[in-house]
């Protein structure tokens, strides 16, 4: 088939839920990728950072196929010998007593909103059915209806109503508006410690540190969305590091299985976690071995080969290099690690029309936001390959290319 059949095929069969650039990939390994025409591509996407440890890790590629040999999927109504030691190795990295296996990551994020809104009523006290969360504004925490109800962005939740209730949203970045938010109701504020697909929009300096202050002195649990922004993305294991902080819940997904298949997780210590009982809640696919294998080989993989430092060392580089063009098209170069956002001025026209021109140089990066183009390439990426990457960038900008150091 050629790449206008597949195109076709999709447009005939699929539900138009997404607009993806028109390429059609076919094969990938470490940073690149190659579509079924033959062209080769560097990913600066990396799967919305679920390929933090680059396509098909050998050492990922093993771990799933030695479980695929063995045993795939028992359900939890049996024991399995994988999910166990995931579960352990995945509270030694983040430093959690316990955690709950799910598959994607707003499923982890469904899971959380339930623990902490039982956390409200069976400790705190919280009168029934008066739970509320805190959330902010420009959020993305998937696309359940439950999450759609407290987004801001007017595509994800138009005729999508009834909504639930039970959220309440402030401006992100503003601990004032999150104080005087908080009621004896409150049972914890949902937050991402950078907002990814609102725009790769960085907090202002210490204000996680700050929200976190907040919470404990009104007794109210903070949960980090570290889906996109974890394991290793912002040059950090967790993005929360930066400020020193360690929420109350975490919810971690995409990277924790290097892009082989789903595996998302909820963290928290006994008195949270532990409000679950038998029955209250699961799914058939939670921490089934083959997704538990390779989730233990993923998370080897980032730290064995360093890769958060990995990521704030190229990051950093990154960044400087992209304000050093000077575009006059670009109005700001923000981001943390390897997950960078370059902002498009108004009247430069949106950012898709420069994803589509990098496409064509063979750069893989995709529009957030309508004016924000995001750079966040496998953390494997060589640095030789971000310096072609630039002089490619450079001439879609019209800027200069910067000195290589």
């Amino acid at each position: 088939m050629s790449k206008s059949d597949f195109l076709a095929e999709v447009d005939q069969y699929s539900a138009h839920n997404y607009h993806p650039l028109p390429v059609v990939l076919t094969r990938g390994e470490g940073a690149w990728v190659w579509d079924v025409e033959g062209n080769k591509y560097l990913d600066c996407l990396a799967a919305y950072s679920a390929v933090n440890q680059g396509h098909r890790h050998p050492a990922i590629v093993q771990a799933a196929k030695d479980q695929l040999d063995r045993l795939t999927l028992t359900s939890r109504a049996f024991h399995n010998d994988q999910m166990g030691p995931f579960l352990h190795e995945l509270c030694d990295l983040t430093g959690y007593e316990k955690a709950l296996p799910m598959n994607t990551g707003a499923e982890a994020v469904e899971t959380a909103i339930k623990a902490v809104r039982r956390w409200g009523y069976q400790v705190k006290g919280i009168a029934a059915d008066q739970a509320e969360i805190i959330v902010c504004e420009n959020n993305f925490h998937g696309r359940t209806t439950t999450v759609i109800s407290f987004s801001t962005e007017h595509s994800y939740n138009t005729d999508f109503g009834p909504f639930t209730p039970g959220f309440k949203i402030i401006p992100y970045g503003d601990t004032k508006a999150l104080e005087d938010a908080i009621t004896p109701n409150t049972a914890a504020f949902l937050v991402e410690p950078l907002q990814g697909e609102g725009g790769v929009i960085i907090p202002p300096e210490g204000y996680l540190a700050q929200a976190a202050e907040i919470c404990r002195s009104n007794r109210v649990l903070l949960i980090a969305d570290e889906i996109q922004t974890g394991l290793g993305r912002t040059g950090k294991m967790f993005c929360c590091e930066w400020d020193g902080v360690r929420p109350d819940v975490m919810v971690v997904g995409k990277a924790l299985s290097g892009g082989f298949y789903p595996v998302s997780a909820m963290l928290a210590d006994h008195e949270v976690m532990d409000v679950f009982k038998p029955g209250d809640h699961g799914s058939t696919f939670g921490g089934n071995p083959l997704g538990a294998a390779i989730a233990r080989a993923a998370m080897k993989v980032l730290v064995d080969e360093n890769l958060a430092e990995r990521a704030l060392e190229l990051g950093d580089w990154f960044m400087n290099s992209l304000r050093q063009m000077d575009s006059p098209h670009v109005a700001e170069v923000r981001g943390r690690g390897l997950m960078v956002g370059v902002v498009i001025k108004p009247e430069s026209g949106t950012a898709r029309p420069y994803c589509e021109q990098l496409m064509q140089r063979g750069i893989l990066a995709k529009e957030t936001h309508e004016q924000v183009v995001r750079f966040a390439p496998p953390l494997v990426v060589e640095k030789a390959d971000l310096e072609w990457a630039l002089e490619q960038i450079a001439e879609v900008l019209g800027a200069r290319v910067p000195a290589h150091s």
